[in-house]
């Protein structure tokens, strides 16, 4: 059982944001608008009712599908029910479900680019993110930073590779001379 505080907090914090979208959802599956509002709370009174017993990873997975159930419910108590009306639900929580991982993956992704970007020297980090942050160009992020157009190139090289590297699992440690070609090996 999880405490009150603490699903009181996951409630707050992950799933009332979600209400405008909750309610769009409903609102397009539901048959009349005034509705909206009672099938809101006891997707609410669902929700919480089931985080009691383990707060979900995914509270707006957890919420839709609980949303999703509701619709159904109610679809199979009224008199008539459309088959295709119960295959656009399911088809409408798949690319919910797919929507939201995407969104999940994605997040995840941009906080560990945010990691390996801290690894980085800091001339280094701070030319990638000119560059590919703020959409600098090449000459215009050797002028902010005061050094040449062929510094801004090779730090650029360099720590892109080391993001790649950080990103794939490794250690965003800049790497010189031994992957170079012989002929490009310069004295620093």
């Amino acid at each position: 059982m999880i405490a009150n505080q603490e699903l009181r907090s996951w409630f707050t914090q992950e799933v009332l944001p979600l209400e405008r979208d909750l309610e769009r959802y409903l609102a397009r599956y539901c048959g009349l608008k005034d509705d909206v509002v009672d099938l809101r709370q006891e997707t609410y009174e669902r929700a919480l009712v089931g985080a009691q017993r383990g707060i979900p990873d995914s509270a707006r997975a957890f919420v839709f599908a609980v949303a999703r159930n509701l619709l159904i419910d109610r679809a199979r108590r009224s008199r008539i029910v459309s088959f295709d009306h119960v295959a656009d639900l399911d088809q409408a929580f798949e690319t919910d479900i797919q929507a939201t991982e995407r969104a999940y993956t994605a997040r995840a992704e941009l906080r560990r680019a945010m990691l390996g970007l801290e690894q980085l020297p800091p001339r280094c980090r701070e030319v990638v993110r000119l560059r590919r942050v703020e959409g600098l160009n090449i000459k215009e992020t050797a002028e902010r930073l005061g050094v040449g157009q062929h510094t801004v190139e090779r730090q650029l090289t360099l720590g892109l590779k080391a993001l790649a590297n950080f990103m794939l699992g490794g250690d965003a440690r800049i790497q010189r001379g031994a992957s170079e070609p012989l002929g490009q090996r310069r004295r620093r």
